[in-house]
Protein backbone atom coordinates (compact mmCIF):
# COMPACT_ATOMS: atom_id res chain seq x y z
CA UNK A 1 0.00 0.00 0.00
CA UNK A 2 1.34 3.03 -1.24
CA UNK A 3 2.14 5.89 1.92
CA UNK A 4 1.02 9.28 1.27
CA UNK A 5 1.27 12.42 2.89
CA UNK A 6 -0.62 15.06 3.18
CA UNK A 7 0.08 19.00 4.27
CA UNK A 8 -3.26 21.66 4.08
CA UNK A 9 -4.24 23.66 6.50
CA UNK A 10 -7.70 23.57 5.21
CA UNK A 11 -9.86 21.25 6.96
CA UNK A 12 -11.94 20.78 4.37
CA UNK A 13 -10.04 19.91 1.54
CA UNK A 14 -7.58 17.86 3.77
CA UNK A 15 -10.32 15.53 4.84
CA UNK A 16 -11.98 15.60 1.35
CA UNK A 17 -8.42 14.31 0.30
CA UNK A 18 -7.37 11.63 2.60
CA UNK A 19 -11.49 10.92 2.46
CA UNK A 20 -10.94 9.81 -1.50
CA UNK A 21 -7.09 8.79 -1.37
CA UNK A 22 -7.77 5.99 0.86
CA UNK A 23 -11.07 5.19 -1.18
CA UNK A 24 -8.08 4.40 -3.72
CA UNK A 25 -6.20 2.13 -1.32
CA UNK A 26 -4.00 4.54 -0.16
CA UNK A 27 -2.62 4.99 3.36
CA UNK A 28 -2.59 8.85 4.34
CA UNK A 29 -1.01 10.90 6.92
CA UNK A 30 -2.33 14.59 7.32
CA UNK A 31 -1.30 17.34 9.06
CA UNK A 32 -2.34 21.26 8.53
CA UNK A 33 1.04 22.65 9.85
CA UNK A 34 4.41 23.10 7.85
CA UNK A 35 6.72 22.35 10.10
CA UNK A 36 4.58 19.25 11.24
CA UNK A 37 4.81 18.12 7.40
CA UNK A 38 8.57 18.83 6.96
CA UNK A 39 8.72 17.02 10.29
CA UNK A 40 7.37 13.72 9.22
CA UNK A 41 8.97 14.00 5.68
CA UNK A 42 12.26 14.29 7.25
CA UNK A 43 11.59 11.44 9.80
CA UNK A 44 9.37 8.97 7.59
CA UNK A 45 9.53 7.52 3.69
CA UNK A 46 6.27 8.13 2.07
CA UNK A 47 5.52 7.25 -1.70
CA UNK A 48 3.97 10.95 -2.53
CA UNK A 49 3.53 14.10 -1.14
CA UNK A 50 1.06 16.46 -1.35
CA UNK A 51 1.90 19.81 -0.34
CA UNK A 52 -0.05 23.40 0.24
CA UNK A 53 1.58 26.26 -1.36
CA UNK A 54 0.48 28.53 1.69
CA UNK A 55 1.01 27.14 4.94
CA UNK A 56 1.09 28.24 8.80
CA UNK A 57 4.51 27.59 10.29
CA UNK A 58 6.36 27.45 6.66
CA UNK A 59 5.47 27.98 3.14
CA UNK A 60 5.55 25.18 0.96
CA UNK A 61 8.09 25.94 -1.38
CA UNK A 62 10.14 26.32 1.75
CA UNK A 63 9.51 23.05 2.59
CA UNK A 64 9.89 21.24 -0.63
CA UNK A 65 13.20 22.96 -0.84
CA UNK A 66 14.47 21.32 2.23
CA UNK A 67 12.63 18.10 1.03
CA UNK A 68 14.43 17.68 -2.09
CA UNK A 69 17.57 18.56 -0.13
CA UNK A 70 17.69 15.66 1.99
CA UNK A 71 15.86 13.42 4.00
CA UNK A 72 14.24 9.74 3.04
CA UNK A 73 11.93 11.40 0.36
CA UNK A 74 14.24 13.65 -2.02
CA UNK A 75 13.19 11.95 -4.96
CA UNK A 76 9.72 11.19 -4.24
CA UNK A 77 6.67 12.48 -6.25
CA UNK A 78 5.15 16.21 -5.22
CA UNK A 79 2.42 17.55 -6.01
CA UNK A 80 1.76 20.89 -4.41
CA UNK A 81 -1.60 22.66 -4.07
CA UNK A 82 -2.30 26.38 -4.15
CA UNK A 83 -5.04 28.90 -4.77
CA UNK A 84 -2.76 30.85 -6.65
CA UNK A 85 -3.75 30.93 -10.79
CA UNK A 86 -0.58 32.87 -11.94
CA UNK A 87 2.01 31.22 -14.21
CA UNK A 88 4.71 33.09 -12.03
CA UNK A 89 3.39 31.09 -8.53
CA UNK A 90 3.41 27.70 -10.91
CA UNK A 91 6.75 27.97 -12.00
CA UNK A 92 8.05 28.71 -9.01
CA UNK A 93 6.63 25.79 -7.25
CA UNK A 94 8.05 23.28 -10.08
CA UNK A 95 11.80 25.12 -9.66
CA UNK A 96 11.50 24.47 -6.01
CA UNK A 97 11.43 20.96 -6.78
CA UNK A 98 7.13 19.97 -7.29
CA UNK A 99 7.14 17.20 -9.92
CA UNK A 100 3.29 18.78 -10.55
CA UNK A 101 1.00 21.55 -9.72
CA UNK A 102 -2.84 21.64 -9.18
CA UNK A 103 -4.98 24.93 -8.82
CA UNK A 104 -7.60 25.07 -6.35
CA UNK A 105 -10.77 24.45 -6.51
CA UNK A 106 -9.92 21.29 -8.07
CA UNK A 107 -12.33 18.65 -9.16
CA UNK A 108 -11.33 15.34 -6.60
CA UNK A 109 -11.03 13.03 -9.99
CA UNK A 110 -8.63 15.40 -11.46
CA UNK A 111 -6.91 14.97 -7.76
CA UNK A 112 -6.90 11.07 -8.15
CA UNK A 113 -5.93 10.82 -11.88
CA UNK A 114 -2.62 13.64 -10.70
CA UNK A 115 -1.78 11.09 -7.85
CA UNK A 116 -2.01 7.96 -9.99
CA UNK A 117 0.13 9.21 -12.24
CA UNK A 118 2.35 10.55 -10.44
CA UNK A 119 2.93 7.18 -8.25
CA UNK A 120 3.23 5.62 -12.23
CA UNK A 121 6.44 7.64 -12.41
CA UNK A 122 9.71 6.41 -12.15
CA UNK A 123 11.80 7.87 -8.90
CA UNK A 124 15.18 9.76 -9.55
CA UNK A 125 16.87 6.49 -8.12
CA UNK A 126 15.34 4.56 -10.38
CA UNK A 127 16.56 6.02 -13.32
CA UNK A 128 20.10 6.81 -12.05
CA UNK A 129 20.03 2.57 -11.33
CA UNK A 130 18.96 2.32 -14.78
CA UNK A 131 21.32 5.03 -16.75
CA UNK A 132 24.06 2.76 -14.86
CA UNK A 133 22.62 -0.33 -17.01
CA UNK A 134 22.99 1.28 -19.97
CA UNK A 135 25.83 2.22 -22.52
CA UNK A 136 25.46 5.64 -21.60
CA UNK A 137 28.99 6.99 -20.89
CA UNK A 138 30.05 10.36 -19.47
CA UNK A 139 30.30 13.42 -21.61
CA UNK A 140 32.86 15.71 -21.60
CA UNK A 141 32.59 19.28 -23.65
CA UNK A 142 33.01 22.92 -23.00
CA UNK A 143 34.66 21.94 -19.66
CA UNK A 144 31.64 19.95 -18.22
CA UNK A 145 31.87 16.53 -17.48
CA UNK A 146 28.58 14.91 -17.48
CA UNK A 147 28.13 11.29 -15.69
CA UNK A 148 24.63 10.03 -16.21
CA UNK A 149 25.16 6.86 -14.27
CA UNK A 150 25.71 8.64 -11.17
CA UNK A 151 24.34 12.07 -12.26
CA UNK A 152 27.23 13.88 -11.17
CA UNK A 153 28.36 16.92 -13.28
CA UNK A 154 32.06 18.94 -12.89
CA UNK A 155 32.50 22.47 -14.54
CA UNK A 156 36.07 23.21 -15.18
CA UNK A 157 36.89 20.89 -12.66
CA UNK A 158 34.32 21.70 -9.75
CA UNK A 159 31.92 19.30 -8.77
CA UNK A 160 28.17 21.17 -9.33
CA UNK A 161 24.83 19.94 -7.59
CA UNK A 162 21.88 20.45 -10.37
CA UNK A 163 18.33 19.35 -9.60
CA UNK A 164 17.18 16.56 -11.63
CA UNK A 165 15.58 18.52 -14.27
CA UNK A 166 18.81 20.52 -14.45
CA UNK A 167 20.30 17.83 -14.96
CA UNK A 168 18.35 16.24 -17.54
CA UNK A 169 18.01 19.54 -19.62
CA UNK A 170 21.96 20.03 -19.71
CA UNK A 171 22.18 16.26 -20.45
CA UNK A 172 19.93 16.82 -23.71
CA UNK A 173 21.45 19.55 -24.48
CA UNK A 174 25.56 18.07 -24.31
CA UNK A 175 25.11 15.10 -25.47
CA UNK A 176 23.16 16.87 -29.11
CA UNK A 177 25.80 19.75 -29.30
CA UNK A 178 24.67 22.24 -32.04
CA UNK A 179 21.43 20.44 -32.70
CA UNK A 180 18.09 23.36 -32.36
CA UNK A 181 15.57 22.03 -29.65
CA UNK A 182 12.70 23.53 -29.39
CA UNK A 183 11.18 24.21 -25.72
CA UNK A 184 8.24 22.14 -26.58
CA UNK A 185 10.04 19.29 -27.42
CA UNK A 186 12.49 20.13 -24.38
CA UNK A 187 9.35 20.31 -22.40
CA UNK A 188 8.31 16.86 -23.23
CA UNK A 189 12.21 15.32 -22.13
CA UNK A 190 12.45 17.46 -18.99
CA UNK A 191 9.13 16.87 -17.55
CA UNK A 192 8.00 13.96 -18.85
CA UNK A 193 4.19 12.42 -18.28
CA UNK A 194 2.72 15.52 -19.42
CA UNK A 195 2.89 17.41 -16.33
CA UNK A 196 0.74 20.70 -16.20
CA UNK A 197 3.91 23.31 -17.18
CA UNK A 198 4.47 25.72 -19.87
CA UNK A 199 7.19 26.70 -22.20
CA UNK A 200 7.87 29.76 -19.49
CA UNK A 201 9.70 26.70 -17.35
CA UNK A 202 11.98 26.41 -19.81
CA UNK A 203 13.08 29.54 -19.98
CA UNK A 204 13.28 29.50 -16.22
CA UNK A 205 15.15 26.45 -16.15
CA UNK A 206 17.87 27.70 -18.65
CA UNK A 207 18.31 30.93 -16.81
CA UNK A 208 19.00 28.94 -13.49
CA UNK A 209 21.05 26.18 -15.30
CA UNK A 210 23.63 29.27 -17.06
CA UNK A 211 23.85 30.18 -13.19
CA UNK A 212 25.51 26.97 -12.91
CA UNK A 213 27.59 26.31 -15.47
CA UNK A 214 28.35 29.71 -17.21
CA UNK A 215 31.25 31.59 -16.72
CA UNK A 216 28.78 34.67 -17.61
CA UNK A 217 25.84 33.89 -17.14
CA UNK A 218 24.19 36.88 -18.97
CA UNK A 219 26.61 36.08 -21.74
CA UNK A 220 26.58 32.62 -22.04
CA UNK A 221 28.95 30.36 -24.36
CA UNK A 222 27.61 26.81 -23.53
CA UNK A 223 24.09 26.75 -23.65
CA UNK A 224 22.91 29.25 -26.26
CA UNK A 225 19.63 30.96 -27.09
CA UNK A 226 18.62 30.32 -31.24
CA UNK A 227 15.91 33.25 -31.32
CA UNK A 228 12.86 32.49 -32.47
CA UNK A 229 13.60 28.05 -32.69
CA UNK A 230 14.61 27.26 -28.64
CA UNK A 231 17.98 26.33 -27.57
CA UNK A 232 21.45 24.55 -28.17
CA UNK A 233 24.27 23.41 -26.54
CA UNK A 234 27.15 25.51 -28.26
CA UNK A 235 29.12 23.54 -31.44
CA UNK A 236 32.36 21.58 -30.72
Amino acid sequence: MARVLVVEDDTHIRDLIVLHLGLEGLETEAVGDGMQGLALASAHAFDLILLDLMLPGMDGVSICRSIRREGPNQDVPLLMLTARREESDKVLGLESGADDYLVKPFGIRELVARVRALLRRPRRSQLQAAAAGTDEKPVDVHGLHIDPARRRVRVRGEAVDLTAQEFRLLFVLATHPGIVFSREALLSRIWPDHTYVTERSVDSLVKRLRRRVEVDPSNPDIILTVWGSGYKCADV
